[in-house]
């Protein structure tokens, strides 16, 4: 079954790398079959791509929350994101942005090494870490697909106010649309990441780890939540401009990135994971 895994793992790549090109020429070209090719690609890529991920979890009794397991991960909760806010906005351009980051990251996660044999997974220990690192990934898709639509309504605010915009960015939606997305994608991800979070406080409660409040990873997480926080407050009250709340996006993208390195290369605290 794994060889059946790493079959399907790289047909969902394959898949995700036509998809891509599809994407782009629909991009360029506005014309609706590439986007529907695309979109169908898509699809069977993330089918193949979630049957890789089963079949690899049940050959190896769980799912190991290595590195590279976590990029393979992250690429298919950024696609399945995609989907849904793609579902709610009718717009078909964001698949430019998601589906080429997720074929990254699966490419990227076989670069960065294979697994370590007999490394004991979190899914496997506690029911309460799986559904922790499960919420929390699925955040971090939703976090990743909002500050890329934020970066996009940045640039394409500039250069509209420099009134000299450029022809890739004339092909992008309005602002307005833009700033929908990233609104959407972060409001969809910031429960999973509350939820995420509470797990993992329930767990530190329970094994009661000396000083676990204090650990970097700990308060690093507890920083995203709050600037997340603060971007929905801002634009739901509507007490900040649109280019305010895609900056805080950023920035809070930023300390997901950050988390995840410190996470991977600081041995020290209760909180390590993916070494």
């Amino acid at each position: 079954m794994l060889t059946a895994a790493i079959v399907a793992f790289w047909f969902a790549t394959l898949l995700y790398s036509a998809a891509t090109v599809l994407y782009a020429y629909h991009f360029l070209s506005k014309r609706r079959p590439y986007s529907w090719y695309a979109t169908f690609l898509t699809g069977a890529g993330f089918l193949c791509h979630t049957a890789s991920v089963g079949m690899r979890s049940v050959a190896e009794d769980g799912t190991r929350l290595d590195g590279p397991n976590q990029l393979i991960l992250l690429a298919w909760a950024l696609v399945l994101v995609y989907f849904v806010v793609e579902h709610l906005i009718k717009l078909k351009v964001y698949g430019t942005i998601a589906v080429p980051a997720a074929t990254v990251l699966m490419v990227v996660s076989q670069l960065i090494g294979g697994r370590t044999a007999g490394s004991v997974s979190p899914l496997v220990e506690n029911w309460k870490i799986g559904i922790h690192v499960a919420l929390i990934v699925f955040a971090n898709a939703g976090f990743i697909l909002g500050a890329l639509a934020s970066l996009a309504y940045l640039v394409q605010e500039r250069q509209l106010k420099g009134r000299k915009p450029s022809m890739l960015f004339k092909r992008l939606p309005s602002l307005a649309n833009i700033d929908l997305l990233a609104r959407r994608a972060i409001a969809f991800a910031f429960p999973a990441y509350t939820g995420g979070l509470l797990l993992g406080v329930v767990r530190a409660v329970e094994t009661d780890p000396p000083g676990w409040w204090q650990d970097p990873r700990v308060m690093l997480a507890g920083l995203v939540w709050a600037v997340f926080a603060v971007y929905l407050g801002l634009h739901y009250g509507e007490r900040a401009s649109a280019r305010t709340t895609a900056s805080i996006a950023l920035v809070g993208v930023v300390l997901v990135v950050v988390l995840a390195v410190i996470a991977r290369t600081v041995p020290a605290g209760f909180h390590v994971f993916g070494i």
